[in-house]
């Protein structure tokens, strides 16, 4: 994980320190009301919410275990197209496959293999995608990554107005 790079200058493993980095500033934040230690937008929900969000999220092991390693598949699928861009196809199923060889965590495991569903939601799919009982973990752990990658792209002026 640490010698494959994921995105410009920062390795899966990195990505992952990241992610849950990000998660636990904001868990820590909504337990405690503890200052921010990132730029955050969070949405007003997530406020009203609150206490169904913090009720419904597996112990603090499990999800530090989820994030760091939730694409630790992708080392071994990646593959680069013909303009040099790196892809990783089926990563949720290959880091289910390469956690659950190394940790006997299964809500952890069961994380990473549904981690792109959050990401791929469309409005169609709310609706199968609230019967899942992890669906609270994945949205906050999903916009713990969207706020640390958004953060690193303006941060490092990579948008375009």
């Amino acid at each position: 994980m640490s010698q494959c790079e994921q995105t410009k200058g920062q390795s899966v493993l990195d990505h992952g320190k990241s992610v849950e980095s990000y998660l636990f500033d904001l868990l820590n934040h909504l337990r405690s009301g503890s200052d921010l230690k990132y730029e955050w937008k969070i949405p007003e929900w997530v406020y009203e919410n609150k206490d169904l969000l913090l009720e419904s999220l597996p112990d603090d092991q499990t999800l530090s275990l989820y994030t760091v390693f939730h694409d630790c598949g992708k080392p071994l699928c990646v593959e680069i197209d013909s303009e040099g861009r790196k892809h990783f196809p089926n990563h949720a199923e290959v880091s289910h496959k390469t956690f659950t060889r190394f940790f006997e965590n299964d809500v952890a495991a069961e994380l990473i293999r549904c981690d792109m569903d959050i990401h791929c939601l469309k409005s169609e799919g709310v609706e199968e995608f609230s019967k899942n009982p992890h669906c609270l973990t994945l949205l906050l752990s999903g916009l713990a990554e969207i706020t640390f990658k958004l953060c690193n792209v303006w941060r490092n002026g990579q948008h375009k107005l």
